[in-house]
């Protein structure tokens, strides 16, 4: 199944590669990606590039390669914009510069990554030990935040202390994921997706509800970020406070998908609400999957399979005449739009299913 799914996956991208030159895409309107070139340094694009390199991993096509290798000099423009680094760089880079570094040797790549790595270990707060999440306007009113996403960007500085032989970076990233499994990792598994810290004491303040239903509730998404940045974390450290906490929040989540295996938006989000978020299946698949490599448990890898397997019968669109691949993603509960599609829940879906396969370029 699994394999007739990639080959047809691989089809269509060419097609949708051969009409999106130049595209940096997030969404789609009627089928077709939008371009989000115009903000560089938005922080979903690594995303398409990552997609291509992946496939490219996979089966070597030079369209593939050149579309992904222009993303990445595009992203460039972003070193020069402060005000657009952020707590994404991994996001950005280890989907395009690290991938490029893998597959093609690329030197200019290797030093997009030690830039961007540079910039995220400089965001590091000393007193709360961890790493600030958002840019404000200079007033320092986010100066205290952290967001559970950032547990995904971590892999950029365990890579940059590897590609340096420094051991600051991994120092910093290992602080940030310990802070992050005491103050975001409730004790029922659940996350929170906002933690509010005093940036001159590091005194944890409070939990803000983000892109969740509210304080107290479990975003999808969020929890997907803590199950595969958790156990990353562990594959690259090896401390087992890590392990435990990316187990605590799989434990939470496997007991709460729906019968029908769809995701919703936020796990406690109100009975009959049809929002959904593919793009947290997808993620939480991948994550499932390195889990069950980390501990051997097949239970992780059966319950990642089976998210793969209702993603790919009732939303993924294989029409090679369309440029998306899931249907009904959402960025954030209380926005005003649902069940559309984002290109990192493509993204997501497709490196689960190259790793179910063992043909993953393992880019984190």
């Amino acid at each position: 199944m699994w394999a007739e799914l990639l080959a047809r996956i691989y089809e269509k991208e060419l097609h949708v590669a051969a009409r999106s030159e130049d595209k940096i895409p997030y969404t789609a309107k009627d089928g077709v990606f939008d371009d989000h070139t115009f903000e560089i340094d938005w922080w979903t694009n690594g995303f398409y590039a990552g997609l291509l390199w992946q496939l490219y991993g996979f089966r070597p096509d030079p369209l593939l390669s050149s579309l992904a290798s222009a993303i990445e000099q595009k992203l460039d423009a972003g070193f020069l914009h402060a005000a657009g680094m952020d707590h994404d760089s991994g996001f950005k880079w280890l989907l395009t510069a690290n991938a490029s570094r893998i597959l093609t040797g690329a030197s200019a790549s290797q030093n997009r990554l030690l830039l961007a790595a540079n910039d995220l270990a400089g965001r590091f707060n000393l007193a709360g030990g961890f790493l600030r999440a958002w840019n404000d306007g200079g007033d320092g009113s986010k100066a205290g935040v952290a967001i559970i996403d950032c547990m995904m960007n971590l892999p950029l500085l365990y890579l940059a202390s590897t590609l340096t032989r420094d051991p600051r970076y991994r120092e910093i990233a290992v602080r940030h994921a310990t802070t992050a499994a005491k103050h975001f990792v409730r004790e029922d598994g659940s996350c929170r997706h906002i933690a509010v810290f005093d940036p001159a004491t590091g005194e944890f303040l409070r939990e803000e509800g983000g892109q969740g239903m509210g304080v107290g509730s479990a975003w999808t998404r969020g929890q997907g970020w803590a199950i595969y940045g958790f156990t990353l974390s562990y594959l690259h450290t090896g401390r087992e406070e890590f392990l435990a906490a990316a187990e605590r929040v799989a434990s939470f989540f496997l007991t709460h998908i729906p019968k029908t295996g769809l995701l919703p938006v936020d796990f406690l989000q109100p009975y009959g609400c049809d929002w959904e978020d593919d793009s947290a299946a997808a993620i939480a698949a991948c994550g499932l999957l390195e889990l069950k490599r980390a501990t051997g448990n097949k239970r992780y890898a059966d319950a990642a399979e089976e998210l793969l397997a209702v993603l790919a019968k009732e939303r993924c669109d294989l029409a090679s005449s369309r440029d998306p691949l899931l249907t009904h993603c959402s960025a954030a509960y209380h926005d005003g739009q649902h069940n559309f599609a984002l290109i990192y829940g493509d993204y997501f879906f497709v490196e689960a299913i190259l790793k179910l396969l063992h043909k993953e370029t393992f880019l984190w």
